[in-house]
């Protein structure tokens, strides 16, 4: 096993209690003022106007509404909202270059929770006081997302953990029962082709185009079959027998044709486009679809359910989800900090499950009479986020999801050989060591 340098990971507790304590000899701490990027004390000072800054909003435009609900209440703090890609590696490319240009057009960022550790590392962002934006009803691991070297520098606004979608019309059509085994869904497959005019529907859908989102499948099929990308020591552990098997049984659902080969064109909204014209008949996707399938299907063509066993296996979803942070050239600090206490409190996670179906960072709305009756999903949901496992948290996570993909892409693309994929991913990351 190799061991990866400190300034690339931060997993295991001897390893962040170093990296905290040669932190700690030259920041400080404190409710209002702290360390961050700027590697000071940054004082949360300054009022006026800010922008939020996030990947695009498929809602409709609810994101812009909640915001104009703010401009109402603050019209001297108004916020603006700044939209960018829909795809998640290009919304990363646009915050580095925007932090490493020292451009002050961005003050509150929506991070991917496994981006933390790169912009904290690298300065971009600032530490946030913990004590002013913590209580109990926070899920804990959702929590964790945003600490960075045992501090706290990006708080979760919406977490994720994909969910099965089905097409109930058709399963109810080719009189099969909902599969909660990948056996039961390729043989659910089968029985849907074989009714006239879906012969060629595709099967089990995914993100698998080469981008970040392949990096979650994949991910996800590793850590089914008890693969491991690092031990909690940070060590190398991606070649055993385990990761071969997941990255296998992903080779084979494509050779199978269960998984469309489409689907490595595929990013969220193409799976979904084909998901609500017929095309496919389970998709594995994160929850804020359900709100685009009850406008574009109705429940009688819909369902969610539990992802299935794979290979007697229970599934591990990735742990997905966005926090926010405050950038070290935000000039209106006070305000940026007064908005991230608004967007994440009860009534904007409340709106946000209701308008956008974005699963809440709050364990109580899970259990919410109200909002299971709008989102019956919701208890299969939260064992999705029980059960789910996070990417590396890498300070240089780029490169490692760079290594992922280029090593596994080429092996699905042609049917080839997991043993290769592996061995090609092991030695990409030791030389990222």
């Amino acid at each position: 096993m190799v061991t990866l340098p400190r300034r690339r990971f931060m997993q295991g507790s001897a390893l962040a209690a170093a990296l905290a304590a040669a932190a700690a000899c030259s920041s400080g701490s404190g409710s209002s003022g702290s360390s961050g990027g700027s590697g000071g004390e940054v004082a949360f000072e300054g009022t006026g106007p800010i922008t939020w800054v996030q990947g695009k909003d498929n809602s409709g435009g609810m994101v812009q509404k909640r915001i104009d609900e703010w401009n109402e209440l603050y019209p001297d703090e108004k916020v603006t909202l700044i939209e960018l890609s829909a795809e998640a590696d290009q919304q990363r490319q646009s915050m580095v270059q925007n932090a490493q240009t020292n451009s002050e057009a961005y003050d509150v960022i929506s991070v991917d929770n496994v981006w933390v550790s790169e912009f904290a590392a690298n300065q971009w962002i600032v530490e946030l006081p913990a004590d002013e934006l913590k209580n109990d009803d926070i899920i804990q691991p959702v929590w964790d997302t945003g600490v960075y070297m045992d501090r706290f520098y990006a708080m979760p606004f919406a977490t994720d953990a994909p969910v099965m979608f089905y097409r109930k019309d058709l399963l109810e059509e080719a009189g099969v029962e909902v599969p909660t085994t990948w056996e039961e869904v390729t043989a659910a497959v089968d029985a849907v082709r074989a009714l006239p005019g879906h012969e060629n529907i595709g099967g089990f859908g995914g993100q698998w185009a080469k981008y970040e989102g392949l990096t979650c499948n994949i991910s996800e099929f590793i850590h089914t079959a008890g693969g491991a990308f690092y031990d909690d020591e940070g060590n190398l552990v991606i070649n055993t027998p385990e990761t071969v098997a997941g990255v296998k049984a992903a080779i084979d659902a494509f050779s199978g044709d269960y998984i469309p080969t489409k689907a490595l064109e595929w990013m969220e909204e193409d799976g979904r486009n084909a998901f609500e014209s017929d095309s496919l008949l389970f998709y594995r996707q994160w929850p804020y679809q359900y709100a685009n399938n009850l406008e574009n299907l109705g429940t009688d063509k819909f369902d969610v359910a539990a992802l299935p066993t794979i290979g007697g296996n229970a599934f591990v979803p990735t742990l997905g989800g966005h926090n926010c942070a405050i950038t070290t050239n935000c000039q209106n600090k006070a305000t940026a900090l007064k908005f991230i206490k608004w967007f994440t409190s009860e009534d904007s996670e409340r709106y946000a499950l209701d308008t956008q179906t974005l699963a809440p960072i709050l364990g109580s709305l899970y259990e919410d009479e109200e909002m299971l009756e709008k989102f019956p999903y919701l208890p299969i949901l939260k064992d999705s986020l029980d059960a789910a496992k996070g990417r590396p948290q890498a300070v240089a996570y780029g490169d490692v999801t760079a290594a992922i993909q280029d090593a596994v892409y080429p092996e699905l693309q042609k049917g080839g050989s997991a043993e290769d994929a592996v061995a090609a991913l092991e030695s990409r990351l030791k030389d990222l060591a």
